[in-house]
């Protein structure tokens, strides 16, 4: 098949853009290197519905051409963004990933709770366990002294 950026020469296929369009793909077209003549159609028509063809076509001629990329990637997901939710778009998506991250940091600090409680647990129960050995060293130090005959911890 042909390059998705066509040349002036009609041989190739048009970009995406131009094939929703119907229209001709010169080899300046602004949107042939974003939208293939594959699945190019597709993507353009949510932002071409939702910005319109010639506003996008302002908007990237105003970005430096090195941040067109991104440019073209961020208004494509806005676009569909806003076709499933006309009124919040993308934000909705954001306030979703906010609640979560606020979901998640609780749990983190209850997990970070329940470690701090369990280390304290641990450090006491050794303690305890300090404690009886003691008591039961001095107990046999008590018991040598009175001739009784304790087996060794060790």
């Amino acid at each position: 098949m042909a390059s998705s950026s066509s040349s002036s020469s009609g041989t190739a296929s048009p970009c995406g853009a131009c094939r929703f369009l119907r229209r001709k793909c010169t080899h300046d077209c602004i949107f042939a290197p974003y939208f293939g003549s594959e699945q190019g159609p597709a993507k353009f028509a949510a932002i071409h519905k939702v910005f319109g063809a010639s506003n996008v076509s302002k908007l990237l001629l105003q970005i430096p051409p090195h941040d067109r990329p991104e440019a073209v990637a961020t208004i494509a997901y806005e676009a569909q963004a806003r076709i499933q939710d006309p009124v919040y778009g993308c934000v909705a998506h954001i306030f979703t990933l906010q609640q979560q991250v606020a979901f998640l940091q609780a749990q983190l600090m209850e997990a970070k709770a329940h470690l701090a409680q369990n280390a304290m647990n641990s450090h006491n129960n050794i303690e305890n366990i300090f404690e009886s050995a003691q008591i039961m060293m001095n107990m046999q130090e008590n018991t040598k002294q009175k001739g009784v005959f304790f087996p060794s911890l060790s």
